[in-house]
């Protein structure tokens, strides 16, 4: 499902090893005091370019790298077997993405600073679909909710509810 591959190596030089030294277009390892590591490229001292950041408590994420910050393609995957694959923007899920749970559930469309925003699909483990608008994680706006037994609901929601007209 990943398609941001581990990152394991780089064609720029070595980071110095003291990690009190200043990073600039280098490739190297970075271990925290709370037990977090990244392994990846540096720019201007900061994380900048592939990486890997591997949480202490086993949360990880594979990607880009803009400021430090996760900022474009990635993978983030935690230790509760969550997966998000898509854009970032400053650690938050903004752009296009796919979502898929421990649970089974699975998304696939639009995010905005980290909450589903937008056109999306969301497809529940027991077989029931949404597909329409989502607003501030929640179906909001036009959408079909189609129900396990294929009975379906078209029309307006609010609040992950049926609002207004609908069949």
């Amino acid at each position: 499902f990943s398609a941001v591959p581990m990152v394991a190596a780089s064609n720029l030089p070595e980071c110095p090893s003291d990690e009190t030294l200043y990073r600039d277009n280098c490739f190297g390892t970075y271990t925290f005091a709370s037990g977090d590591k990244y392994v990846g490229e540096y720019r201007d001292g900061e994380r900048n370019g592939q990486g890997t950041f591997t949480f202490a408590n086993g949360d990880k994420y594979v990607g880009e790298f803009r400021g430090g910050n996760y900022d474009g393609k990635g993978t983030l995957t935690t230790s509760h077997g969550n997966e998000y694959f898509g854009d970032f923007r400053e650690n938050k899920f903004n752009g296009q993405g796919t979502s898929t749970f421990a649970s089974g559930d699975k998304y696939v469309g639009e995010y905005r600073d980290g909450n589903r925003n937008g056109q999306g699909t969301f497809i529940f483990a027991n077989g029931a679909k949404y597909v329409g608008d989502f607003r501030e994680d929640k179906f909001n706006g036009q959408g079909t909710y189609t129900f396990a037994s294929g009975d379906n609901y078209v029309g307006e929601f609010r609040d992950d509810k049926y609002n207004g007209l609908g069949t």
